[in-house]
């Protein structure tokens, strides 16, 4: 989970909400992500997509059986629904997304009994790291908002 906050930094510095995934299968990394909705114009961004789509190309097919992935916030329906139709074995999250969140806050998708296969759920592994980071970029994207509102530059 720390090399997904140092990929959640990175987006966060690229002007992305910080979010950071890995996929793991074996002890090996074989998929990485970080947001870059903003970077690449591109609403599928998103660090579990990405992660998804790097570890399927090292596999050269559409599963990755018996993988884990670690992703900083609990994923939204379209990772979620990825994560399953990848038939992810387990997932790692650090911390809820009460707005979007599709394995605990809103939804359940990633081990819901009517689906064909269900993900392992682990949640909170270093998830007040996770939360921190969350909560400064937005706190900073609102001070820069108002910065701009009232004819400033922003910084």
């Amino acid at each position: 989970m720390r090399e997904c906050l140092r990929l959640a930094d990175v987006a966060g510095a690229n002007g992305d909400v910080p979010v950071g995934a890995l996929i793991v299968v074996d002890g090996v990394i074989v998929g990485v992500g970080r947001n870059r909705r903003e970077a690449d114009a591109d609403p599928t961004g998103h660090a579990e997509i990405l992660a998804l789509k790097e570890a399927c190309g090292r596999a050269g097919r559409w599963r990755v059986d018996g993988a884990t992935m670690y992703v900083t916030l609990e994923p939204c329906p379209m990772c979620a629904g990825a994560i399953v139709n990848a038939r992810v074995a387990r997932l790692v999250f650090g911390t809820r997304e009460p707005k979007a969140g599709a394995v605990r806050s809103l939804y359940e998708l990633c081990d819901d009994r009517r689906l064909n296969h269900r993900v392992e759920i682990t949640e909170g592994v270093l998830g007040d790291a996770c939360a921190q980071r969350l909560t400064q970029f937005f706190r900073e994207a609102r001070a820069r908002k108002r910065t701009l509102a009232v004819g400033g530059e922003a910084k």
